[in-house]
């Protein structure tokens, strides 16, 4: 889906809650990369691999500038003999830890082994988001969730759409109050040392 067909699903959503809450979650899953400089796994279920979603946030890391979106897709059936970008296997989920994003998607609940890894990534310190039917199990074990059950208004892939184009955007940083002390520290050490300006 281009720029132009998520423009106009925002149009036709608009007055809606899944603009406020498809942002809100790219929000805190660019935030989430972003802070940390990276590490994003995106993991499906034996059933669902969330390939779309994998090019859309790659295609968002390069478009904005934000490499950090762009993640390592994790495969319940990855075989050493795949290209290296698809060769990852669930034994990536166990080696997660604190500063990576675990991002789940899940049209139906996980299968168990899976919600173990995600619990022992979550305990090793890596961030979890979940992304799909709303199952209690899987939502208990993330820090963020965003539930897309049957028989709402739009459909899984769809909301994959809204969200990692939310993800991509380049938006102006909050307005702060008063600088912090380091802050105005920094921006004068900045001053101090910047090379003369040239003359001409």
């Amino acid at each position: 889906m281009d720029a132009v067909r998520v423009a106009l699903l925002r149009e036709v959503l608009a007055g809606t809650e899944w603009l406020g809450a498809t942002r809100r979650f790219a929000g805190v899953l660019r935030g989430s990369v972003v802070a940390h400089g990276g590490g994003l796994l995106l993991v499906g279920t034996p059933a669902y691999e969330p390939w779309h979603l994998a090019a859309h946030l790659v295609d968002e890391a390069a478009w904005s500038g934000t490499p950090e979106l762009a993640p390592t897709l994790v495969r319940h059936a990855a075989r050493p003999g795949d290209p290296a970008h698809l060769a990852v296997g669930l034994g990536r989920i166990e080696a997660a830890r604190r500063g990576e994003t675990l991002l789940v998607v899940s049209p139906e609940g996980p299968v168990d082994p899976l919600l173990e890894r995600v619990h022992d990534a979550r305990r090793a310190g890596a961030t979890v988001l979940s992304l799909g039917s709303g199952d209690r199990e899987l939502a208990s074990l993330a820090h963020e969730s965003l539930a897309v059950p049957e028989g709402t208004d739009l459909d899984l892939d769809t909301v994959q759409h809204l969200v990692s184009a939310a993800a991509g955007e380049n938006v102006l940083p909050a307005a702060r109050g008063r600088r912090r002390l380091r802050d105005r520290l920094s921006r004068l050490t900045d001053q101090l040392t910047a090379p003369p300006p040239a003359r001409w």
